[in-house]
């Protein structure tokens, strides 16, 4: 399997060169030259077998000669060994507990996969040492720390939002140390993005580190992200209709990934991208322009993403063609107000705790079936309810308890850079931390 820039200035290169590098030297992101189809056997077999040998079966295409098969089992096995539940939430909408790994996220699995990964590269001995550089509105952070905690030759440094990420979401990022440092900016997650974006463009930076991301941009990331829709058709009631998806939407990556696993063979209905305030693709799809524009804070800030980074790739998906990409997706704007009510309505109506993302999903997939009558879906759940007391906690009238992932956090001193949304403050700090391995 070759990765060509969607910028078209770079050449192809294999799924290592892409991992390593991130982004294309072009500045573009990386995408399959080719979109592998699933097996008719395994899509027969898929139900019966086991989450790690249908991670096996779908990421080797995309990986290719660049890692042997009995270490990408391993990779496989290590980054999908927790549990990702369909859970009944009432007559026709099912919840896909996305949170149930180390960081209580679903950039877990991507997380994992990468680490390890970029982890078989750099003891083959024949990559050096690497920068992690990453920025985060929520979760990608923690999932990045966690997966990358320990890891030999990898130094990770991690751009977020400050006072724009919940208490938990923090911790995760800035209690670990070791090869992880935090960067907290004054300002929003695409200031955040922005500043990596430009770092990594920056010729002189890259003779002192070796960059690399770990944001879904990098095709490590973005690429598992595929196995969660997989999952869930394991799930899913034989001879059933395909599911309506409803993916919570902020850069785009998870729902691209779902898009793409579809393309392949998975037998997977109408997708729904939720979206918060922060609306530039349902705009697009209503309008055939896409415009970016500042992000907006709301109460499920890992979705505050103004220019989605990932959207140019499902763009590619579908050629270039708004009207191809409007019937295979849909997408709904939800309110603060709108998700505070989806939250009280899961819970005092049916028992189900939803996190903000969920919650946005959950409204989007309601609204889509009151207007297509017997549409039976699902809605990804992203976050376990913990990450987000403040706006939880006082719908619900109770305490969340606290679960054994994190709980260890809880003493850990806080541990951050400060830094203003000037790209000369990063550079400066990134050759001055230059670190020996």
């Amino acid at each position: 399997m070759k990765y060509y820039s969607l910028r078209h200035q770079s050449p192809p290169v294999d799924f290592r060169t892409a991992t390593i590098t991130g982004q294309a030297p072009d500045g573009g992101l990386y995408f399959p030259e080719t979109i592998p189809k699933l097996p008719a056997g395994l899509l027969r077999e898929m139900r019966s077998l086991s989450k790690a040998t249908v991670a096996v079966n779908v990421m080797r295409p995309y990986v290719g000669t660049t890692i042997p098969d009995s270490d990408l089992q391993r990779i496989c096995a290590e980054a999908v060994d927790f549990e990702f539940p369909l859970v009944p939430v009432q007559e026709g909408v099912s919840a896909l507990e996305l949170f149930h790994g180390p960081t209580l996220a679903f950039k877990d699995v991507g997380a994992r996969f990468m680490s390890r990964t970029l982890g078989y590269f750099a003891q083959r001995g024949d990559t050096p040492p690497v920068t992690v550089l990453v920025a985060t509105s929520g979760d990608t952070g923690g999932a990045v720390a966690s997966g990358f905690l320990g890891v030999p030759g990898v130094e990770v440094i991690i751009l977020y939002p400050s006072g724009k990420v919940s208490p938990v979401q923090e911790q995760q990022l800035t209690t670990l140390g070791q090869n992880i440092t935090a960067l907290e900016v004054s300002g929003t997650f695409d200031d955040c993005q922005a500043l990596v974006k430009q770092a990594f463009q920056d010729l002189e930076l890259a003779r002192r580190r070796f960059l690399t991301s770990a944001n879904s941009i990098n095709v490590a990331r973005w690429l598992p992200q595929q196995l969660y829709y997989c999952f869930a058709w394991q799930q899913w009631p034989a001879g059933a209709p395909a599911p309506v998806v409803a993916v919570p939407s902020g850069n785009f990556g998870n729902l691209c990934a779902g898009l793409l696993v579809q393309a392949s063979g998975l037998p997977l209905g109408h997708f729904i991208a939720a979206c918060n305030a922060n609306e530039p693709v349902p705009a697009y799809l209503r309008t055939g322009t896409f415009a970016p524009r500042p992000a907006v804070p709301t109460f499920s800030n890992a979705m505050d993403v103004g220019n989605p980074s990932n959207f140019v790739r499902i763009l590619e998906l579908f050629g270039n063609d708004v009207n191809k990409l409007r019937a295979a997706l849909s997408a709904d704007t939800v309110s603060d107000a709108d998700t505070v009510a989806a939250i009280r309505q899961a819970w005092t109506e049916h028992g189900y705790l939803l996190d903000p993302h969920g919650a946005v999903a959950y409204a989007a997939l309601r609204r889509y079936q009151a207007a297509h009558s017997g549409a039976a879906g699902l809605l990804l759940a992203t976050a376990h309810p913990v990450k987000f007391p403040a706006v939880v906690e006082p719908l619900i009238g109770q305490t969340i308890p606290l679960p054994a992932a994190v709980q260890h956090l809880q003493n850990r001193p806080k541990r951050s850079v400060p830094l203003a949304v000037d790209y000369e403050q990063l550079k400066t700090h990134l050759l001055l931390e230059v670190v020996s391995y």
